[in-house]
């Protein structure tokens, strides 16, 4: 297991005041942070830009050490048994990063390997075992500068398993591909966690990503832990709010004041515009509960002599939840139902 045990990380900076004065400052990066991640399991790390995400990876990756707190791989600390560790984690980030584009696939994974103190004959068969399940084989003694992209996103994942880690660290790993790519790639991610019993710890700003391959989601604010829960309890607790949209005809809009009398709701949850093509109005409304909306409105405004010509849901997403969150959207009575004391 991968524990992160009441972490925290402070940056400390000094400001000149004068020729002979100056005076300390702090940044807390991350605040008593605990996550946990068990082999098989794909856990989601969240959170705004700036919300301490990278610092986190770094400090499990071992390149920063916590000012307070631990962190352990295995029973293993991240500071006192560094090589070890290195052993047991590797990391796979997105873009173009961590690959040497002159050599080829086969002399980068060689290289890599060699990094990691493997034997030489180990190296060859796990270099030839990764092009062949990451699809490469045929690449494998091409230049890495000639490859496309998707081809450098796989080649980076089988360099990230050349060791045969535990843990992965997958940051934005699916970054500026071709849907059918990242697709097949999600597949890969899968695969690794289900039949290698990988643990995953990823962090992406493909929300879609992470609902479709994240079992847990950690979303962090400033350095501290807000959630913890899976995808769809982090939005049906945060963003708790169905949009309920009408396309109408035959509205008179000075009838709106009595649709929200008769509803009971804000003005703010309801608005009204012209539908762009100029076929009608959009009423939409914003309530937490459409099953229970529908048969009080759908009456009303047939009795008002409105045409209703469809009427779609608007279900709040991952990304909504995570921007309420960041907001301050959650109570402390929410917090301790999300498993986050306070």
């Amino acid at each position: 297991m991968l524990s992160v045990n009441g972490v925290t990380k402070i940056y400390e900076s000094k400001n000149k005041l004068g020729w002979f004065r100056s005076e300390k400052k702090q940044k807390v990066a991350v605040k008593d942070l605990n996550i946990k991640l068990y082999p098989g399991e794909i856990i989601g790390l969240l959170g705004l830009n700036g919300a301490g995400k990278t610092t986190t990876i770094k400090m499990i990756s071992t390149l920063l050490e916590p000012t307070r707190g631990s962190i352990t791989i295995d029973g293993l600390d991240t500071v006192k048994n560094r090589q070890n560790i290195l052993e047991k984690i590797n990391m796979i980030a997105g873009g173009e990063r961590m690959l040497y584009w002159r050599l080829t696939g086969r002399e980068n994974l060689m290289y890599f390997g060699r990094l990691y103190g493997l034997a030489e004959n180990e190296i060859i068969t796990r270099a030839e075992i990764l092009l062949k399940e990451m699809g490469l084989e045929e690449a494998a003694d091409t230049p890495v500068e000639n490859y496309s992209k998707g081809m450098k996103q796989r080649l980076q994942i089988a360099r990230g398993l050349i060791n045969d880690p535990d843990y992965l660290l997958m940051d934005e790993p699916t970054l500026g591909l071709d849907a059918p790519i990242a697709r097949q790639l999600r597949k890969t991610v899968k695969r690794l966690a289900a039949e290698s019993g990988k643990g995953i710890l990823l962090t992406s700003h493909y929300l879609q990503e992470v609902e479709e391959l994240c079992d847990r989601v950690y979303v962090i604010d400033k350095g501290e832990l807000i959630m913890c829960a899976t995808p769809s309890e982090v939005v049906k607790k945060a963003a708790r709010y169905e949009t309920l949209h009408l396309h109408i005809q035959d509205f008179i809009e000075e009838r709106l004041h009595y649709l929200n009398h008769f509803l009971n709701i804000p003005e703010s949850d309801v608005s009204l515009m012209k539908k762009n093509d100029q076929s009608g109005l959009l009423l939409s409304i914003k309530t937490d509960s459409v099953d229970d909306l529908t048969p009080a409105i759908l009456p009303w405004l047939m009795k008002e002599g409105v045409q209703i010509k469809n009427l779609t849901v608007e279900k709040p997403t991952l990304e909504d939840a995570i921007v309420l969150l960041s907001e301050g959207g959650l109570q402390d009575d929410d917090k301790i139902l999300a498993g986050v004391s306070s």
